[in-house]
This record gives structure tokens, sequence and C-alpha cells, in this order.
């Protein structure tokens, strides 16, 4: 798979990461990483699990979220 990005830049970049949102793949250059705090039911309650996970989205996913 190839960079979605890239791609309409007219380049071939392998992908490394899918978008988590949109599904498109990406580049190193162009996947930006956040982190994503994940709760868990628990009893009357919610866990908050530590450390974070890892969010990937890309550009246009990543500006809409923001």
């Amino acid at each position: 798979m190839n960079c979605y990005d890239c791609r309409a830049l007219q380049e071939n970049t392998v992908a490394v990461a899918v978008c988590g949102r949109c599904g498109a793949g990406l580049c190193m250059d162009h996947a930006h990483v956040a982190p994503q705090t994940v709760h868990e039911a628990a009893g009357t309650g919610t866990y908050t699990h530590t450390p974070n996970a890892r969010r990937l989205t890309c550009g246009v996913c990543h500006e809409a979220e923001v």
C-alpha cells in the first residue's frame, strides 16, 4: 500500500500506517500521532488505562478533530 497523500503529490511512498478515522494509507511524514486515553467500565465507575494508547490519523482527519 502507498501513502494516499504522497500519491496526490505524484509521489510513491510506502505506507507504514493507516488512518484510524478514514482508513487512508500513510507514510511517516503524513501520519499524525496523538495519545488517546482508554477508559473501561469497572463496576459503577470507569477505569483509565495507563499509559495512553496511540492514535494515528491523516492530516485531513487530524484537522477535523482539532
